[in-house]
């Protein structure tokens, strides 16, 4: 069983955070930004950095989701195995 989040490991999940952000930011700015000519941002560039924010942190949600079924699907079948919950039928 898992304790309190302790100051050491809420440390890590922001530096852990802040690694991601750091790679998404670079990701999208390489990306989108080609005008180097004006200080003001364009509107395409704009654009294209909320959609690369948007599509990246939509890829991460869906890969959140799958890795939970994965696991559920995992647990259910070890407990099928352990003869915890009936198996699948054939």
């Amino acid at each position: 069983m898992s304790g309190p989040i302790t100051e050491a490991d809420q440390i890590k999940q922001f530096k852990d955070f802040l690694g991601t952000y750091n790679k998404l930011t670079e990701l999208c700015f390489m990306d989108c930004v080609k005008d180097f000519t004006s200080r003001k941002v364009q509107d395409g560039e704009v654009k294209c950095a909320e959609n690369c924010m948007q599509k990246y942190l939509k890829m991460t949600q869906r890969i959140s989701m799958r890795f939970q079924e994965y696991h559920i699907q995992q647990n259910e079948a070890l407990a099928a195995h352990a003869g915890l919950i009936p198996g699948p039928k054939a």
